[in-house]
């Protein structure tokens, strides 16, 4: 394989640790990587505001994908590169198709602001102290990078088939999670379709770039990448989909990956 001229790269259960942290073996090659002019690029279902706390490993380029592909984060300037949105209109059009095919189901939405929920809308582990509540029809009140639709009862892939045969590609669904909790973005934003918007860019094609993921929100990027990797963890789908199988995130699987490809 020649050497690639981009690394893409999934955060949690792929470059991130079990215990929310960027090991230092992994810190160092993903340095030594960039200092060969190659460039890493983070691309992550994470918002803006779940995405920094991993900014500080960003390379001298310093752009991330965050939000499934909804945004490109200039780390250093501290402000949008890319922003792509989910108009406001087709947003509540699908709530209101999903929450009438499948009851129960609660709404949030991420914004460059943070987080805001509905009444209803349970998760501990998304929703901080302070987050903004509001009535559904004010949630698309500033730009929604990312929707995210959650069901107490049903598991994540039954909600994922019912919400894709609901929305009938409307938008882009997806998920990361162990919950039944939906990912949704504007038509066409996928971490891929703004990964190859980015690499056009730079001026790399997809043949140069190596991508790493674990979840079925990764599963374009693996398609499009040159080279792809599954994490030794990965959910089946990603596996089958991969071209290769990387140690897991617990075992710097990323960095061990890249130190062989690079010579390091």
């Amino acid at each position: 394989m020649n050497r690639p001229r981009l690394v893409a790269t999934d955060l949690d259960g792929t470059l991130v640790r079990s215990d929310g942290t960027v090991s230092p073996y992994t810190a160092e090659v993903l340095a030594a990587v960039e200092a060969t002019g190659a460039v890493v690029v983070f691309v992550t279902g994470r918002p803006l505001r779940w995405a920094a706390e991993v900014f500080e490993h960003v390379g001298e380029h310093g752009l991330a994908i965050v939000a499934n592909g909804a945004l490109v984060w200039d780390v250093g300037r501290h402000d949008v590169h890319l922003l792509r949105p989910i108009d406001p209109a087709l947003g509540l059009e699908a709530c209101r198709l999903l929450r009438a095919a499948v009851p129960d189901t609660a709404f949030a939405v991420e914004t460059l602001g943070g987080i805001a929920v509905e009444e209803g809308f349970a998760d501990d582990h998304r929703v901080p102290a302070g987050a903004r509540h509001a009535p559904l029809a004010e949630l698309f009140d500033e730009p929604v990078v990312k929707l995210l639709a959650r069901h107490e009862q049903l598991q994540p892939q039954e909600f994922w088939d019912l919400a894709e045969e609901v929305l009938e590609g409307r938008l882009v669904i997806t998920w990361s999670s162990s919950s039944a909790l939906l990912e949704i973005s504007a038509p066409g934003v996928t971490k891929a379709s703004t990964l190859a918007l980015l690499c056009d860019d730079l001026g790399v094609s997809a043949e140069e770039v190596i991508a790493f993921g674990d979840m079925p929100n990764d599963l374009p990027m693996l398609a499009w990448a040159g080279t792809a990797y599954a994490m030794a963890d990965a959910h089946p789908t990603v596996t089958a989909a991969a071209d290769h199988v990387a140690p897991g995130h617990d075992d710097d699987g990323v960095a061990r990956v890249l130190a062989g490809v690079f010579d390091l």
